[in-house]
């Protein structure tokens, strides 16, 4: 698989990388360590060197569980985690004191079983601490040689821009798909202008861009999708729009509809680089497949006039959860 580069430090990953979150969080119950074991390593004997994980993914249990996988390739790969969350769960709100990043970052290194991360970022900016304060005691553990590059998740233009003239931002990671644009207003100008990568998460819509969600697909418990409005019958009807313009454009590269929402993402800059998810192998190939697909600007343009004529329903969090975005 080729490489892309995130930021300007050096930073360099598969252009698709693994969102390991689903292994063990927020879509149900957790995988066995067993098939999450052997659905890492199958990502990367297929190309992928980027593992996205986190302190809040568990808490803690995705980090062990991505550390275990990697070990024997680990200098071979770069493991992304986050801090952020007070407890590591979501649930408890943020917080990002300079005396919690240095203690999430002591828990992740033990638990991903390394002796530094390679890509740390803030999981939600916290109002109540400086984004200067953050980035200035992540600075110190880059210092340390603890932390390898900086990242920010969610963020907005202001704490970007803040964060960035303390310590370089290698990534910023949000989400973005086809049916959820948004960055492209204004975070992805400011991304290329600053020189920041940027790290799409959810890029299949979590999972409703692969065309296996319809109005009967019932979640399972703990499946977070059951409370986002996005999912809610009425706007899967509406949605599914969307889906029958993606097979009807995979269908003329004999692909699938997840590949083609990847390799648009891919198509939109060189600094781009998707990280989907799964529990399944066979979706994980299916996902990486995408990155031998290359859109031409026709296409390109015929899926921007598709999108225009659809107006997606719902909004893509319930209300608490959507006021931790873009700060």
């Amino acid at each position: 698989m080729e490489t892309r580069k995130l930021g300007t430090g050096g930073l360099e990953v598969s252009a698709i990388g693994l969102g390991c979150m689903g292994l063990s969080f927020g879509y149900g119950p957790a995988v066995s360590d067993a098939d999450g074991v052997a659905l890492i390593r199958a990502a990367y004997d297929q190309g992928v060197t980027f593992f996205d994980t986190a302190e809040a993914y568990g808490p803690g249990a995705n980090e062990e569980l991505v550390g275990k996988a990697l070990a024997p390739v680990r200098d071979e790969v770069v493991i992304a985690t986050k801090f952020g969350f007070a407890n590591g769960r979501p649930g408890d709100g943020v917080d990002s004191r300079p005396e919690r990043i240095r203690q999430v970052a002591e828990e992740s290194l033990r638990r991903l079983g390394t002796d530094r991360i390679d890509l740390f970022y803030q999981h939600r900016v916290d109002p109540a601490v400086p984004i200067e304060e953050v980035a200035g005691t992540v600075r110190d553990l880059v210092a340390e040689g603890k932390v390898k590059h900086f990242g920010m998740s969610e963020a907005g233009i202001e704490s970007l821009r803040r964060a960035h003239a303390v310590l370089p931002v290698a990534a910023l990671q949000s989400e973005y798909s086809l049916w959820w644009r948004e960055p492209e207003k204004e975070i992805l100008r400011a991304c290329e202008e600053l020189g920041i990568g940027f790290v799409p998460f959810s890029p299949l819509g979590k999972g409703f861009l692969t065309g296996a969600i319809t109005t009967d697909t019932r979640f399972a418990e703990g499946d977070f999708r059951n409370i986002v409005p996005r999912f809610e019958e009425e706007n899967r009807k509406v949605n599914e729009a969307l889906v029958e313009k993606l097979k009807s454009l995979a269908a003329m590269h004999d692909a699938t509809p997840a590949q083609i929402a990847i390799a648009w993402l891919l198509a939109q800059k060189p600094w781009i680089v998707p990280i989907p998810g799964t529990t399944k192998l066979h979706r994980l190939t299916e996902n990486l497949g995408a990155a031998a697909i290359d859109l031409d600007a026709s296409e390109l343009a015929e899926i921007g006039a598709a999108l225009a004529a659809i107006e997606v329903q719902g909004t893509r969090y319930p209300a608490a959860m959507a006021a931790l975005a873009g700060r």
